[in-house]
């Protein structure tokens, strides 16, 4: 082919596909409030929590079928008989539900089975034990994560494209190409996860958070050779991207649900819309669901009053406008990530790839599927790499995603320490004290983004309440999508995860003492990786939290060796900033 013509074409075509596909998000974000009109409950939501002895529907003459006949058929089931010879006598309570009757029986106060009755036929139809009582999510019901997205006929053929387009196939026994593969393999535990079988499929997330974690402490402090170098043209990523996210947002409009976490965001924007208190103060559907930060509920406020709540857990359009809106913000900054890395047609390119490979990778798009804020999260982080040379800019993005969720915290001494730790001068300045000045910067700037964004919670309902509401809510939850939370013995362990986690974000203030911003990029994502392993809740919705800043890493990290070595090119970087030298062999 003419070099110079496919140049040409990748300098035109990412903009055209960009202007092309906001377009489209635009026209079809404002088709959910006519789409999605009735007011039935989001498939895929997760079902309201049960209170043990309420009855859903009073009227039980509604019913074929009456209490007492309701108990005599679930006592039949095989697992009431082996929970009662290892319990003891169980004590029966019906509840009568649409065309159901759920039986719960009970050992000293505790629930131990839960048998559901078909009303019509007076067949048993499910009966849970365990955690699979407490947890409808642990259950493997169709439809309650990702939907179509889970299809065979849709999740292999988007791996297949994730992996295939981003190949290197004139060197394809690369490290980097099993990287791929690792961050593929979460799938092989989602569908155990989806078979309803968390015993296997949570103990099989950790080996990739390990493999990860390792990668990219490897990565940030001895780079990633030449890194991610797919062997697919510039034009072809731009335009099988285009495709991929208009796929994305219409799959979220035809055949997504939202689960609770997108519906707290929606709850939260109405509430703050009219004056409202949100923390201690949500819906008996969602109780829960005040446990994020204030910057989450805000981000939620644009798309509520577009999109209004109806009051009720329906197919929610605000939720799925703001998904789409937070999905498309995390690719766009990734574009102008890979635009500030390197320098004119290089950086267009590295934008294109990182932007195609967030919308090729189904956990991402498994996030969009929810509806859940988990983007808001990646797209703050990302726009936090985008601005980096700013103190004052990495601040208050950090500080923004610490308000949504108070998971990236631990990166405040990298984000604080910027690209030289304490123990380097930074380049042109005159002592150690006077390059500490960008450090108190950030921290000054950090404080009064945390400061703003409580003052909210502290006038109403106070900042104990806030914090029993969230952050000690979290703390003490317990979960069984966790190994600590299947298996507490090892909570010894989990301290040691901890203590690294804790350690490891404190040692990156002091080391490496030079860094680039790819590095930064993978040193962030292990810092991730490192408090999610800790967590005692952790699901798939998390992946993307990493995946943006992994991916940077992966794509454009040189060797530690050679990134000393730099030209007097320069990389584009946002308006009123430094520029950043790199490596001529990252050129």
């Amino acid at each position: 082919m003419d070099v110079r013509r496919g140049r040409a074409l990748t300098e035109r075509l990412p903009r055209a596909s960009l202007v092309a596909t906001l377009a489209a998000a635009l026209i079809l974000i404002l088709i959910p409030g006519v789409a999605y009109g009735q007011s039935d409950s989001a498939a895929g939501s997760t079902p309201e929590s049960k209170t043990a002895g309420t009855t859903t529907t009073p009227s039980e003459p509604d019913h074929r079928l009456t209490e007492a006949r309701a108990i005599r058929i679930a006592r039949t089931d095989p697992q009431v008989a082996a929970e009662q010879r290892r319990y003891g006598h169980l004590e029966p309570t019906a509840t009568a539900k649409p065309g159901t009757w759920q039986v719960d029986f009970y050992a000293d106060g505790t629930e131990r089975v839960q048998v559901v009755v078909d009303d019509a036929t007076g067949r048993i139809t499910e009966t849970w034990t365990g955690y699979q009582i407490a947890w409808q999510m642990a259950r493997g019901y169709s439809g309650q994560f990702g939907h179509k997205l889970n299809a065979p006929y849709v999740w292999i053929p988007l791996a297949a494209i994730f992996f295939l387009a981003l190949l290197d196939f004139r060197r394809k026994w690369r490290m980097v190409h099993l990287d791929l593969l690792v961050l593929l393999s979460f799938g092989i535990s989602e569908i155990y996860f989806n078979d309803g079988n968390i015993g296997v499929s949570v103990p099989l997330a950790y080996p990739p958070l390990l493999y990860l974690l390792a990668r990219m402490i490897w990565v940030g402090f001895r780079g990633a050779g030449e890194g991610l170098r797919p062997s697919t043209p510039t034009a072809w990523l731009a335009v099988g991207g285009a495709f991929l996210l208009g796929f994305r947002i219409a799959l979220n409009i035809v055949d997504s649900g939202v689960i609770d976490v997108g519906y707290a965001g929606v709850i939260g924007a109405d509430h703050l819309t009219h004056g409202m208190a949100i923390w201690n103060n949500f819906p008996s559907d969602n109780s829960f669901g005040d446990t994020y930060g204030p910057f989450n509920y805000y981000a939620y406020v644009p798309f509520e009053l577009v999109l209004p709540w109806s009051g009720s857990w329906d197919n929610l359009p605000a939720a799925h406008a703001a998904s789409i809106a937070f999905d498309l913000a995390t690719v766009a900054g990734l574009y102008f990530l890979g635009r500030r890395l390197r320098p004119g047609r290089d950086g267009t390119r590295l934008g294109v790839v990182l932007g195609f490979a967030w919308a090729a990778f189904p956990f991402t798009d498994y996030v969009l599927q929810s509806n859940s804020n988990d983007a808001l999260v990646a797209a703050l982080l990302v726009w936090a790499l985008v601005l980096f040379a700013s103190p004052v800019w990495r601040a208050v993005m950090l500080g923004l995603s610490v308000a949504t969720k108070f998971a990236p915290l631990p990166l405040a001494p990298l984000f604080a320490t910027g690209e030289t730790s304490l123990l380097a001068r930074p380049p042109g300045a005159t002592s150690r004290l006077a390059g500490l000045r960008p450090v108190a910067l950030f921290c000054l700037v950090l404080a009064v983004v945390l400061a703003a964004m409580l003052a909210l919670p502290a006038i109403d309902p106070g900042l104990g309440t806030f914090y029993d509401r969230t952050i000690k809510s979290q703390i003490d939850r317990t979960s069984p999508f966790s190994v600590w939370g299947q298996a507490h013995s090892l909570e010894w362990l989990q301290t040691c995860f901890k203590v690294f986690a804790v350690g490891f974000a404190l040692l990156l203030a002091f080391v490496p003492r030079r860094r680039s911003l790819a590095q930064v990029a993978a040193l962030s994502a292990a810092v991730v990786i490192a408090v999610e392993l800790t967590a005692e809740h952790w699901f798939y919705l998390y992946i993307p939290w990493f995946f943006g800043l992994l991916l940077v890493g992966l794509t454009a990290a040189t060797s530690a060796s050679s990134s000393a070595t730099v030209t007097a090119s320069s990389v584009a970087s946002a308006p009123g900033m430094r520029r950043e030298k790199i490596a001529a062999s990252v050129r």
